[in-house]
């Protein structure tokens, strides 16, 4: 197989040059190359399988660019969004771009306003033909007479329509007001409509119902489940979704099942995800006995009958694997020291295993799209030392193309392996953790760096790291720890959040750096703390259970106190979910590091976008602040126009540059 590899036309292979953002030659810094957003953010083939749609970072925005597959050339821009609107001041980001047809684009928008200190965040979706033109909006327009703007513009359920170019999407219907007119719509909540992508000719499918939440079709152009949000007084979200199904051949509604995240931690009952219409049932997520989270099926017939699928002792299932336009169900996947997948389907298991085989480095494959016959399959490869490439597979001629590299930008570069380890914290629960260490050298008396992850209802998995990646070329240990509080390790592990439980998950997280010098890994008084929003928080809460043990301290989109971020979902629909996930207690004093500014002895470093609808600005902004006040060293950045993710490449460039440079003044390091 590995004889039969090689790009498709080495037109293809060229045009990229041009697509690519430059690297100047012998000028570019290894902040730079490591800051540079992915050269492929999404990619999808087209139904037939002879071109691939591509989203592709520009400055501050990105592009849509296809790609002719058969006759090759280079990759032709036809749709662009320019990121951060100032004078707007909004922010536009491309979700993905999914075909409807052979030469027909659908692309999710999503877009930002800030205006009044408040936030807002909309999603359209957009209809373009592959050469750009005859572009429309296909989310539901608005009228002078609607009470109140649709933020959810929708998304797409099935792209199986009567008729090609048809697909069947959710909308938001908004009623209108009904002074001086009988024409007024009273239609209120979510339903789903039958669209023509071209004609915009449109009917409804599911009439609209006001606490409706989600739809699920069986890739056929048929809605088989509904989930009604349990309400609440105040417009809030409850967290709890009854789920309801129909027979193939019936429109009655049965009860299917009811998922519970009324608390906002981690979710009880059944969570559906997709139908499979040749087995007639619904296969969702659900918690099992020892806590932790399975694959389950339930027949959409008379007996509803449940299967468990795919369940584990040591972690969660939770993903579904589909492939094709009807998100065929082909398997499953849970992460241990690796991710794994687990095929249902013989061919993909025999083909993945084969694909794993040939393809240098033993990657890890994912199944990104299919033409309509799943004749030929689009594909992603890579690893912890390899950014990845996509590549088509095209089963007739069973042969394996590669056609563009994830990160460019990285090319010739020598990255350093990933390995999981386990330490032993203070109570002796032993916690998983992934270390990288320099390519070169011994591996021992480093400066290191441990890097909680974010979330705090998260993960780390083995693969390929842009952060870690950059400390480890810069000659730094890197310790990923799982603490407890992290998801994917069952209901136990996960505890009550990393809020509410913070002193477990920082605990654990100081314990990974105690343990770094115990194996003479890292050198003593050289340990450094990273962490990007949760992470950040327990970068900067570390302090409360060791106050010297970090020498460094970087924060980048930080919570730092918990009654703001309660204050700051005041107002938005999940505003009673974030309430409960923060919970009441001591632990909101005690786990707030900007009320304990005066404890912090390290230099703490912060970075903040200023549209942040993640986690506000005004938490970084409030820690430096009152690290100020006490007399503490603090620097910090604040990004004009960039969100939680600080999607730009100069950004991050600094942000790395900037950190590795006060790391290494803190540890008494080189520059």
């Amino acid at each position: 197989m590995r004889k039969k590899m090689g790009l498709c036309g080495a037109v293809l292979a060229l045009g990229w040059a041009g697509v690519a953002q430059a690297d100047e030659a012998g000028g570019a810094t290894l902040a730079e190359k490591f800051g540079a957003r992915e050269g492929i953010e999404a990619m999808s083939l087209s139904p037939d399988g002879s071109h691939v749609a591509m989203i592709v970072p520009m400055v501050r925005g990105q592009r849509v660019l296809i790609a002719d597959l058969v006759a090759g050339g280079a990759p032709k821009g036809i749709f662009a969004v320019e990121g951060y609107n100032k004078t707007g001041n909004a922010i536009s980001r491309l979700r993905r771009c999914q075909w409807s047809t052979d030469t027909r684009l659908v692309c999710s928008i999503y877009v930002q306003t800030f205006a009044g200190g408040i936030l807002n965040g909309f999603t359209r979706l957009a209809a373009m033909d592959s050469d750009g033109g005859n572009a429309k909006i296909l989310s539901a327009q608005e009228n002078g007479r609607d009470l109140y703007v649709a933020n959810y513009g929708g998304r797409v359920i099935d792209w199986t329509g009567d008729k090609p170019g048809e697909v069947l999407m959710t909308r938001q219907f908004v009623p209108q007001a009904t002074i001086n007119t009988r024409l007024a719509k009273s239609d209120e909540g979510l339903g789903v409509e039958s669209i023509h992508t071209v004609t915009l000719q449109r009917h409804t499918v599911e009439a609209a119902k006001r606490n409706a939440a989600d739809y699920i079709s069986d890739g056929l152009g048929r809605v088989r489940v509904m989930g009604l949000m349990k309400e609440i007084p105040g417009g809030y979200s409850s967290g709890v979704i009854d789920y309801f199904y129909r027979k193939a051949d019936g429109d009655v509604w049965r009860d299917l099942g009811r998922l519970d995240q009324s608390d906002g931690n981690l979710a009880t009952g059944f969570d559906p995800q997709a139908v499979d219409p040749a087995l007639d049932v619904v296969y969702g997520f659900e918690a099992q006995g020892n806590g932790r989270t399975a694959l389950v099926r339930i027949k959409l017939d008379d007996t509803a009958m449940r299967e468990t699928v795919l369940s584990r002792d040591d972690v969660d299932v939770d993903s579904l694997v589909t492939i094709g336009r009807q998100h065929r169900v082909v398997g499953a996947s849970f992460a241990t020291e690796r991710r794994q997948v687990e095929f249902f389907d013989p061919e993909l298991r025999k083909l993945g295993a084969a694909l794993q085989r040939a393809l240098p480095g033993n990657p890890s494959i994912s199944f990104v799209d299919a033409s309509a016959d799943e004749k030929r399959l689009l594909l992603f490869a890579g690893s912890d030392v390899d950014p990845g490439m996509f590549y088509l597979y095209d089963k007739t001629a069973h042969k394996l193309e590669q056609i563009l590299a994830s990160r460019p930008d990285l090319a010739g570069l020598t990255l350093s392996p990933m390995r999981p380890v386990r330490y032993l914290a203070a109570d002796g629960t032993e916690i998983p953790a992934y270390l990288t260490l320099p390519a070169a050298g011994t591996g021992k008396d480093l400066p290191a760096i441990v890097m909680p992850h974010g979330g705090p209802a998260s993960r780390d998995e083995w693969g390929f790291d842009w952060l870690v990646q950059y400390f480890a070329s810069r000659g730094y240990a890197v310790l990923q720890p799982n603490y407890r509080g992290s998801a994917g390790y069952g209901a136990d592990w996960y505890q009550k959040n990393g809020f509410q439980s913070w002193r477990a998950a920082i605990g654990d997280i100081d314990d990974a750096g105690r343990w770094l010098v115990s194996q003479g890994i890292a050198a003593p008084g050289k340990l450094a703390v990273f962490g990007w929003s949760y992470g950040g928080y327990a970068a900067l809460q570390s302090v409360a259970t060791e106050p010297g043990l970090f020498k460094a301290i970087v924060a980048v989109a930080p919570v730092t106190d918990l009654d703001r971020l309660r204050a700051d979902a005041n107002g938005y629909t999940n505003g009673v979910l974030v309430d409960r996930f923060i919970g009441h207690g001591e632990h909101v004093e005690s786990g707030s590091p900007a009320r304990h500014a005066a404890s912090i002895a390290a230099p703490v470093l912060l970075f903040h976008g200023d549209v942040d609808a993640n986690v506000g600005v005004s938490q970084s902004r409030l820690m430096a602040e009152t690290l100020r006040e006490a007399g503490k060293g603090v620097d910090y950045t604040e990004f004009a126009g960039l969100d939680h993710y600080l999607e730009d490449s100069q950004a991050r460039a600094v942000m790395l540059a900037k950190s590795d440079a006060f790391i290494r003044k803190a540890l008494g390091l080189a520059p």
